[in-house]
């Protein structure tokens, strides 16, 4: 009994280090980059609670709510769910924190794949 107890405490206090060991995304990050559209501007403003990660994207057509976000270590992903003249296109993000930049993956819809880089707005 004595040795479950501790390798439940010591499973409790390695899920928090990790935790807590998350990168520190809140706040806003910005990005210019090409797409076969043309050249986009977006805005990310980021909240972090724990794993779960809420906020909203912003380009030059308006703002979303990003959903299903998550943040675990430097791994970050979401979803922006865009109207594209009545078609419902979720863009999936996938990326990598570095620092005061994140290098995303984008998937749009069934349509592209794209490269970007968002940079800490300080």
């Amino acid at each position: 009994m004595k040795l479950r107890s501790i390798l439940v405490m010591t499973t409790l206090v390695a899920g928090m280090t990790l935790a807590a060991l998350a990168a520190d995304v809140s706040g806003q990050w910005t990005s210019t980059f090409t797409t076969q559209i043309g050249e986009q501007h977006y805005t990310y403003t980021f909240k972090v609670d724990g794993d779960k990660l809420t906020g909203t994207a912003k380009n030059d057509n308006g703002t979303t709510e990003i959903t299903d976000g998550s943040i675990k270590g430097d791994d970050i992903s979401f979803v922006e769910n865009i109207d594209m003249m009545g078609n419902k296109i979720a863009i999936t993000y996938t990326g990598k924190v570095s620092g005061d930049e994140i290098k995303f993956t984008r998937k749009v819809g069934d349509f592209a794949t794209e490269e970007l880089t968002a940079k800490r707005v300080k």
